[in-house]
């Protein structure tokens, strides 16, 4: 007979069981791809880029969206130019007045006959379970979540504590970030949804970068959104939070009482001024692009993939470097092996360059813990390091500086970029294990003389020492910063950054936690 502490066992998992069966809600999960390209060709933006692509040699046209108010009028303009299918990946579906404009509008293009797929990381959607549902309520609109916990979906720390059962499913994620409209321009790069990623925060802004694409790499960006909405990971909303039939008429009218109290903000009136009644032909660079992306059943792996078989992988066996390497990261881990292939490339006279967040503007002190220690090495060996300062020179730097990150207090870096010879990657992928081993991500390899031109500027913009520190070495081997401060040349020796930081910082170094950040 079993004992009474094995009973206690066998009922709390039957209790569990229960309450797992209880969560989930009997809901039809239909197959669903892209527009066909001749569907695509019927549309507004279809035709526009037909056009375009007309007058050009080159398979694909890209914008460089450095400035965060661009990237949301951008965004913003294509929903109301979208005609027949709206596609949006997405990490985090943060809440404030750039999300609820964005679901305003998604609605209401639902309305005028668009069908709306929103694909959102299971963490993303914690605590918005409701809201999400409310929106799929619409027969236009379709919202899954990726990587899905039936219970703790109210808050965070809930979610967290419902995964420990199986800790492997919390940390993997989709990292994804898509936006595509009609099958014919798509926008990818490193922003989610959230004010954060546009200039509207008043606490805290990331400087990013995202590419707005036309042409042949489109339909392959597509494909990665429809291979990833179609596998077993993507859930309805529907299966875990019930709402009414007509739940997204109150969200609506919700979502439209906020936008008429907040349709004077100073960001909205900027907004306005800023939007466009054509897609950003003007300013595209041609070239010729492939999309990469890691395989969507990545996340459901018992353990780390071969890197080979990753995005990874595949940018590595499509790049080749012999003369300069530039790596823009939000959050750069190079490990012991990424440090001997960067310091090989650097004793072989390849000039290679990081750019990336500093203890002070990070947003994971952990993971600059896990950088700091190599520093000393790279330097050494010739690698040129900068580290973005959180509070930037306003008197020195424009304020349409792209790589400065004006109206907050504080700013960080997001940015992921990677530039190989005349090569340049963007997309959701950072150096770090992290994108390499447990996230899924996505970008395009782009070869276009006129865009590295212009993702050149961007890297010099970020050199200023008004806004980043350059990172050395002095005489005697020790890790230096210099800056500009009120137009005078400084020097520090220890590393800015409260005590609180510098103590996450040792504690992932000291704990070796580099593999799982």
């Amino acid at each position: 007979m079993p004992s009474a502490r094995e009973w206690s066992r066998w009922l709390g998992w039957l209790a569990l069981c229960l309450l797992l069966a209880g969560c989930t809600h009997a809901v039809v999960r239909e197959h669903q791809t892209a527009l066909t390209l001749e569907e695509a060709r019927q549309t507004w933006l279809g035709g526009q880029v037909e056009q375009v692509l007309a007058a050009q040699s080159e398979p694909d046209g890209f914008g460089m969206l450095a400035n965060g108010k661009e990237a949301f009028a951008v965004r913003a303009g294509l929903i109301q130019q979208t005609q027949r299918e709206l596609d949006i990946q997405t990490y985090l579906l943060g809440e404030g007045q750039t999300t609820n404009l964005v679901l305003s509008r998604l609605l209401k293009a639902a309305e005028e006959g668009v069908r709306v797929r929103l694909l959102v990381d299971d963490i993303g959607a914690v605590g918005q379970g409701e809201r999400l549902a409310a929106l799929a309520s619409h027969p236009g609109i379709h919202v899954r979540v990726y990587n899905p916990v039936a219970v703790g979906r109210g808050h965070l720390v809930t979610r967290v504590l419902a995964s420990i059962t199986n800790p492997a499913q919390q940390h993997r994620r989709m990292h994804n970030k898509l936006w595509i409209a009609d099958n014919s321009v798509a926008i990818v790069g490193g922003r989610n949804l959230g004010d954060e990623y546009f200039d509207a925060n008043d606490a805290r802004n990331f400087a990013d970068l995202d590419l707005v694409t036309v042409g042949e790499v489109v339909p392959e960006l597509s494909r990665s959104f429809d291979l990833y909405w179609n596998h077993g990971l993507a859930q309805p909303i529907e299966r875990y939070h019930q709402v009414a039939d007509d739940a997204w008429q109150a969200l609506q009218s919700e979502l439209d009482e906020w936008l008429d109290d907040n349709a004077d903000s100073a960001y909205f009136s900027e907004l306005r001024q800023q939007s466009r009644e054509a897609p950003p032909w003007e300013t595209l660079h041609w070239g010729e692009g492939q999309a990469l992306w890691d395989a969507p059943g990545k996340l459901a792996e018992s353990g780390a993939p071969d890197w080979q078989t990753t995005l990874l992988g595949d940018l590595t066996a499509n790049t080749q470097t012999s003369e300069r390497l530039t790596l823009i990261s939000a959050y750069f881990v190079p490990t012991e092996d990424g440090v001997e292939r960067l310091t090989h490339l650097a004793d072989q006279g390849v000039a290679v360059e990081v750019i990336t967040n500093s203890l002070e503007s990070t947003d994971a002190a952990v993971v600059h813990g896990a950088y700091a220690p190599w520093r000393q090495t790279l330097l050494e060996h010739g690698v040129t390091l900068y580290e973005l300062r959180p509070e930037q020179e306003a008197d020195e730097v424009d304020a349409e500086n792209e790589m400065r990150v004006p109206g907050a207090s504080a700013s960080a870096l997001h940015i992921k970029a990677i530039s190989f010879d005349d090569q340049l990657f963007v997309g959701s992928f950072n150096v770090d294990p992290r994108s390499v081993l447990w996230n899924t991500e996505v970008g395009v390899l782009v070869k276009s003389a006129t865009l590295m031109a212009a993702f050149d500027e961007l890297v010099e913009i970020g050199r200023d020492p008004a806004i980043s520190y350059h990172v050395v070495l002095d005489d005697a081997g020790h890790v230096n910063w210099e800056l500009e401060h009120d137009g005078e040349p400084r020097l520090l020796t220890e590393e800015p950054g409260s005590l609180w930081r510098h103590f996450n910082a040792w504690i992932s170094h000291t704990f070796r936690l580099e593999r799982w950040l």
